[in-house]
């Protein structure tokens, strides 16, 4: 199965952020591992809600930090982290769906495309004002 891998460039320079994001990341790729050739539709959902259920606290807390130091951002990024929970909620919704669906890959491609960029982009910028 693909991985996402932590980068360099994902820094934020928030060292509670940052660990919070490889430690994401990290529980990811071991969740989605558990996906094997065939999974069963019970474990995918299962899997799939543990990601949800991770990534939502995790945005939870830098919603947080964006609020106490009055992000000029905020919406617009908060826009952005329930643009990805939208995409995990719909991958639970079509699990299953057609005889090609492959939901770990999926999963981690949107995920990673969306990490590249959300990191690189929004994150640094948050980074940049804050720090």
């Amino acid at each position: 199965m693909t991985s996402i891998e932590w980068r360099k460039e994902f820094e934020t320079g928030f060292p509670e952020v940052d660990k919070d994001h490889a430690q994401l990341i990290d529980a990811i790729n071991a969740l989605t591992d558990r996906f094997g050739e065939n999974p069963p539709k019970a474990l995918v959902r299962d899997v799939l809600h543990e990601i949800y259920v991770k990534i939502s606290d995790h945005f939870a807390v830098e919603e947080k930090i964006m609020r106490e130091h009055g992000y000029d951002r905020y919406d617009e990024h908060k826009a952005d982290h329930e643009f990805l929970l939208d995409e995990i909620r719909a991958i639970m919704k079509s699990v299953g769906e057609g005889p090609d669906f492959v939901p770990g890959e999926l999963l981690i491609r949107r995920v990673s495309r969306w990490f590249t960029e959300h990191f690189k982009t929004s994150d640094a910028r948050l980074h940049r004002m804050l720090g």
